[in-house]
C-alpha cells in the first residue's frame, strides 16, 4: 500500500430489521457535522433508506452510503438493510468494510434472529460491536438482556460501558475501560461526567472485572497482573480492546438511544480508538498477496446501483494503490469516482488504498468482482460473500405484452443491482421466473422494474412443472397419414411399440424395421413425430420415462415423405399414450432446512403437513442450538414453504434445496390439479 490509510474507517452498521439502524447513522451524522439535522424514517427525510422503496415501506431495502470527518478522521459508513429477505445486500457490504456495529434491540426474547449475522461476521473474521438501543423501551437488567445474547454469539460479549437508571429510564453510564460515570447529555459537545453512583458500585467492579477476565483470555501480560492483584493503567486495557476486537476475539458492547443522540459520541470514539484500520483489513483478506507492488491499485465492488436515469454505479472498496478518473482497471474504463451521502455525490479526482468510493460506469463488472491496474486478474481472487439459495418465486408478465422487448435487458440490470434475485424462462411452462428470498423482496424487485425502467408486471405464481408418463405397454399402435393434392400426395404408415421406462430413465426411440418396409430416410421424420408428441401428451403436460419403438409401416414410391411420416407418427402417438394408461407426476425436491433447535419440532410438523418425507435432522455444524432437517418435499408444497418457515422461526429459519425425482401424484389430488389446469 503506497498511502497513510490511518485516517480511514470503514464502519458498516447492520442489524435486524426495525433495530434502529438508520437512525443510528443519522445521529452519527448530525453529531460529527455532517448533516444540520438529525433525519427521521417517519419523516421521509433520512439520508440511509433514502429510496422510493425504502420510504415505502420504512425500512431499508438496499445498502446505502455516507461519510463523515469526525475529529480528523474519514469515516466512511455502509448502512445495511435488515430484513432477513436482503441479508445478501448486507453480506456483499461487509466483505469491504473494517469493522461493523450490530445494533439491536433489548428485547430479551428475539436475540435469536442476530445469530445468522454474528454468524457471517465470525466465519469472515469481521471485526464488530454491538450497539444496544432503544434502551428506554426496556426495564430489563443490563444482565439479563446479555444473558440472552451471549449463546448467539461465538465471541464473548465485553461490556465497555454499564448503564446507569433512574427507575427505567437510562439517564448515562460507566465507561468500564476508566471508571468514570457520565450523564447523558445530547446537546453538548460531550456527556457530562458525574460522581460513580454508589449504588452501583459494586455492580460497576463486577462488570469491570468481568471485562478484564475476557481480555486477560487473549493476553499473558494482562492474566499475569490480574493475578497479582495489579490493576492495569486504561492505556493498555485500550490496546487489549484494540487487538483483541481487530483479531474479532471479543465483542464490545455498547448502549443507547440513537434517536435521542444517547450513547452515540461514545461509540464514535470507541471506534475511533479501537476499530482496526484498513491496512490490517486488506492484509487480513490477502490483498498483498496479489499486489504486484505497493502503487499496483486493487479494487472490489460491494454494491451495484443503477440511477433513475440509468446511470451505473459500483460502490467499491479501493484495496490497495491510489485510482484516478478516467483511468482502466482490468480493461474497464472508470467514469467517474464519488463520495455518497445517501442519494447524493460528490465528484472526487482520485480515491486511495482503504477508501469506499462509488465508481461509475464499470461496464460488465458485478457486485464482488475484482479490478486490477496494469494486470488482469481474476474477479474471484480476493473472497466474495457466498449467495443464498432462491427460496420463493413469482411468475412475471408485462402488463403491456409490448413490453415483452424491454424486459431481459431490464432484468439483467436488476441482478446487476441485487445478485440474489435470479430469473430464468422454464423450459417447460414457458413462463419468466423471478427468483428471491421472500415475498418482500421480490416485491421489491417488481417495483423497480416499474419505477425504473417503466415496466409494470403482473406476477403470479409460478406453475408446478407437472409432468405425465404410461403405466402400461402397448403394440402394434397404427398410425396412418395419407392426405392427396393436386399433384403429389402425403402417405405414411407406421406401427409403433409403447413400453414404460423406470422412474428418470428418459424418453428413447427405436426402430427394429426389417425389410425396408419403412425406408431409412424416412425414419427421422418418424423419431421427430414421436418426440414433438412427447412434448404434450393427452393431460396436457410433457412426457417422460417411455420408450417408442417403430417395428413395422408401409410407403408408397411417389407419395411417401419425411414429413408424411412425422405426421404418421403422431397419429400413433395420439392414440397410443391415453391407451397406455396416462398417469400425473410431480417434480419432487430435496430440501435441507436449518433452523432454532427450539423450534425442530414446528419445522417438522410444517414439512409433514406439507405431504414431505422427513429423512432425519442433526445438529447444526458449527452453529449452537441450531439443527438442519433433511427431507423430501413437492414442489407444489415449496412456494410458500419459506413464509411459514420464517413465520415459525422468528423469520430466521432457511432453506436450500434441489430437484431429485419425480414421483406419481395421489389420485384424489391429481384430479384437482387437471381440473384446474388450462392446458
Amino acid at each position: 500500500m503506497n498511502a497513510d490509510v490511518s485516517r480511514i474507517r470503514n464502519i458498516a452498521i447492520v442489524g435486524p430489521y426495525s433495530s434502529g439502524k438508520t437512525t443510528l447513522l443519522e445521529s452519527i451524522l448530525f453529531l460529527s457535522g455532517a448533516t444540520t439535522r438529525q433525519g427521521r424514517i417517519r419523516d421521509g427525510n433520512t439520508v440511509g433508506d433514502s429510496a422510493p422503496e425504502a420510504r415505502d415501506r420504512s425500512m431499508g431495502v438496499e445498502v446505502n452510503a455516507a461519510s463523515t470527518l469526525y475529529k480528523g478522521v474519514q469515516f466512511n459508513w455502509l448502512d445495511c438493510p435488515g430484513s432477513v429477505e436482503l441479508s445478501a445486500e448486507t453480506y456483499n457490504a461487509l466483505v469491504g468494510v473494517d469493522a461493523a456495529v450490530v445494533v439491536c434491540e433489548p428485547m430479551v426474547d428475539r436475540a435469536i434472529v442476530l445469530a445468522p449475522l454474528f454468524q457471517f461476521l465470525d466465519a469472515w473474521q469481521i471485526p464488530h460491536v454491538l450497539f444496544i438501543n432503544k434502551m428506554d423501551r426496556s426495564a430489563s437488567p443490563i444482565a439479563e438482556i446479555l444473558s440472552v445474547l451471549r449463546p448467539v454469539s461465538s465471541r464473548p460479549l465485553v461490556m465497555h460501558q454499564y448503564p446507569i437508571r433512574q427507575g427505567n429510564s437510562p439517564i448515562g453510564y460507566i465507561d468500564l475501560v476508566s471508571e468514570t460515570a457520565y450523564r447523558y447529555h445530547p446537546d453538548a459537545e460531550g456527556d457530562d461526567p458525574i460522581p460513580l453512583p454508589e449504588g452501583l458500585r459494586a455492580e460497576e467492579q463486577a462488570a469491570r472485572h468481568e471485562m478484564l477476565e475476557t481480555l486477560a483470555d487473549y493476553d499473558d501480560r494482562l492474566l499475569e497482573k490480574l493475578l497479582d492483584d495489579i490493576q492495569p493503567s486504561e492505556e493498555e486495557i485500550v490496546l487489549d480492546l484494540q487487538l483483541e476486537l481487530g483479531a474479532d476475539q471479543i465483542v464490545p458492547v455498547f448502549v443507547g438511544m440513537a434517536e435521542q443522540h444517547l450513547g452515540v459520541r461514545p461509540l464514535l470514539d470507541a471506534l475511533l480508538r479501537e476499530a482496526p484500520e484498513p491496512q490490517a483489513t486488506a492484509v487480513q483478506r490477502g490483498v498483498d498477496m496479489i499486489a504486484e507492488d505497493d502503487r499496483s491499485p486493487i479494487i472490489q465492488v460491494l454494491k451495484t446501483l443503477y440511477a433513475n436515469q440509468g446511470g451505473k454505479l459500483s460502490i467499491a472498496r479501493v484495496w490497495n494503490g491510489t485510482i484516478e478518473d478516467g483511468v482502466s482497471l482490468g480493461g474497464v474504463r472508470i467514469g467517474g469516482i464519488y463520495r455518497l451521502m445517501g442519494n447524493q455525490q460528490k465528484s472526487l479526482t482520485q480515491a486511495v488504498a482503504g477508501d469506499i468510493v462509488a465508481l461509475a460506469r464499470l461496464d460488465g463488472v458485478m457486485t464482488g468482482d475484482v479490478l486490477a491496474g496494469d494486470r488482469s486478474i481474476a474477479r474471484d481472487e480476493l473472497p466474495r460473500a457466498e449467495l443464498p439459495a432462491p427460496m420463493f418465486a413469482w411468475a412475471i408478465v408485462p402488463e403491456n405484452r409490448s413490453d415483452e422487448v424491454k424486459l431481459t435487458a431490464a432484468l439483467g440490470k436488476l441482478v446487476e443491482e441485487d445478485p440474489a434475485v435470479h430469473w430464468e424462462q422454464h423450459g417447460d411452462t414457458h413462463e419468466v421466473i423471478l427468483w428471491g428470498q421472500g415475498e418482500i423482496h421480490l416485491n421489491i424487485a417488481i417495483e423497480r422494474l416499474r419505477r425504473k425502467y417503466n415496466l409494470p408486471m403482473a406476477p403470479h405464481l409460478p406453475q408446478v412443472p407437472y409432468k405425465e408418463t404410461i403405466r402400461k405397454p402397448v403394440n402394434r399402435i397404427h398410425g396412418r397419414y395419407k392426405h392427396q393434392t393436386g399433384g403429389h400426395g402425403q402417405f405414411g404408415d407406421v406401427y409403433l411399440d409403447i413400453q414404460p421406462q423406470p422412474r428418470g430413465a428418459g424418453c428413447d426411440f427405436n426402430q427394429k424395421i426389417v425389410g425396408g418396409v419403412v425406408p431409412k430416410q424416412y425414419i427421422p421424420g418418424v423419431e421427430s413425430g414421436v418426440r414433438e408428441a412427447l412434448d404434450r401428451g393427452p393431460l396436457g403436460f410433457p412426457v417422460v420415462d417411455v420408450a417408442i419403438t417403430l417395428t413395422d409401416g408401409s410407403y408408397h414410391s411417389v407419395d411417401s415423405s419425411e414429413q408424411a411420416f412425422k405426421m404418421a407418427a403422431q397419429v400413433a402417438m395420439k392414440a397410443g399414450i391415453p391407451a397406455a394408461g396416462s398417469v400425473l407426476l410431480e417434480p419432487i425436491d430435496r430440501v435441507e432446512i436449518a433452523m432454532p433447535s427450539e423450534f425442530t419440532a414446528k419445522v417438522m410438523q410444517l414439512v409433514t403437513g406439507r405431504r414431505g418425507q422427513l429423512m432425519g435432522y442433526e445438529a447444526k455444524d458449527g452453529w449452537p442450538g441450531w439443527d438442519v432437517m433433511q427431507a423430501y418435499l413437492p414442489h407444489a408444497e415449496m412456494q410458500s414453504l419459506i413464509l411459514e418457515l420464517r413465520s415459525l422461526t422468528l423469520g430466521v429459519g432457511t432453506f436450500c434445496w434441489q430437484h431429485d425425482h419425480l414421483q406419481e401424484v395421489p389420485d384424489k389430488l391429481a384430479d384437482r390439479v387437471l381440473a384446474k389446469s388450462d392446458r
